[in-house]
């Protein structure tokens, strides 16, 4: 029993951090995904604009925003205010110390 608890647990806790940031390519559009049901509110800022922060659509705690999938970007997320960066594949320093994530349609 008690076997069952610690596999069930570690499980849980492998699980909860799947998924949590993905993308979908519909056409020449891309929708990214970002579950976090518990946030208050998201925005997206990306180099396609500048960095100005764009709204994220909450759907049932996943937040979604739909840019252009024709060209490559950067970009990062600020959840409640807060800079946050996914884990996405690939990643650059920025300027301020931190990272963004880079979106390349060709790979």
């Amino acid at each position: 029993m008690k076997h069952r608890f610690l596999f069930v647990s570690f499980l849980g806790i492998l699980l909860s951090g799947c998924g949590t940031h993905y993308y979908r390519i519909d056409g020449n559009d891309m929708t990214l995904v970002l579950r976090k049901p518990e946030a208050k509110s998201v925005m997206l800022a990306c180099s396609l604009d500048g960095f100005h922060p764009r709204p994220a659509q909450n759907v049932a705690g996943r937040w979604e925003v739909t840019l252009p999938a024709k060209e490559g970007f950067k970009y990062f997320y600020r959840v409640d205010g807060e800079p946050f960066l996914p884990d996405c594949p690939m990643k650059e320093n920025d300027d301020f110390g931190s990272e963004t994530c880079i979106f390349d349609p060709r790979l």
